[in-house]
């Protein structure tokens, strides 16, 4: 990672930890104080410096804000429109990228900003086991979207459609195109999700499969 690009994270990062440390204290610990507020900062924050960088230099392409797939290109929207993407690794720029009626090839691992408990982030979910290692990890494969509509949160399934394979990228969805108000399971409300991604191949499903 680029030192300017570590910088921008760690500034983003302490907006979400210095609200969190306001909480008040008591008997009971409260994994996610402040909890809508920081990510809303954090995300809020995140956005700024990266649009700061494009402006800059528009040519960069190791930062991107890339706006939702459900959302419609008239309209400007606001932060919770976008996602933030942060590649990590490119790979064939030949490949094309998958379509929203494609299944995909992915490792992915994906966590929470750090809370009281998990100064790292709270891993919700990964697939593989422990670090990632190319010569073991098994991708999974997942349907981008079908004819029931879409199958994965927004801001995972906008990603997917704008990368090729090979690519690594770390991605930062805010809680609107993932989870939303209500969260889901142990992911809470509000929540911005990182993930931790990686395009191993797409594919076209064949005729009458859903």
């Amino acid at each position: 990672m680029k030192r300017r690009g570590f910088y921008l994270i760690a500034a983003a990062l302490f907006a979400v930890l210095g609200l969190a440390s306001c909480s008040e204290e008591d008997d009971t610990v409260e994994e996610y104080p402040n909890w809508q507020a920081g990510n809303e900062a954090y995300f809020n924050n995140l956005t700024d410096s990266v649009m700061e960088l494009l402006e800059l230099d528009p040519a960069r392409t190791d930062w991107r804000r890339i706006k939702s797939w459900s959302k419609s290109d008239s309209i400007e929207g606001g932060n919770g429109d976008y996602i933030i993407v942060h590649v990590l690794e490119e790979g064939d720029l030949a490949s094309g990228s998958p379509l929203y009626t494609d299944t995909v090839s992915v490792h992915y691992l994906g966590r929470l900003l750090p809370s009281v408990s998990y100064p790292y982030g709270k891993v919700f979910d990964q697939s593989y086991n422990g670090n990632f290692y190319e010569e073991v990890a098994r991708p999974v494969e997942m349907a981008i979207g079908n004819s029931s509509g879409n199958s994965l949160i927004d801001g995972f399934a906008t990603a997917l459609q704008q990368m090729r394979r090979g690519d690594r990228w770390m991605v930062y969805i805010p809680y609107q195109l993932g989870y939303g108000a209500s969260g889901s399971g142990e992911i809470p409300g509000y929540s911005t999700l990182i993930f931790d991604l990686r395009l191993v191949d797409f594919w076209s499903p064949q005729v009458g499969e859903d």
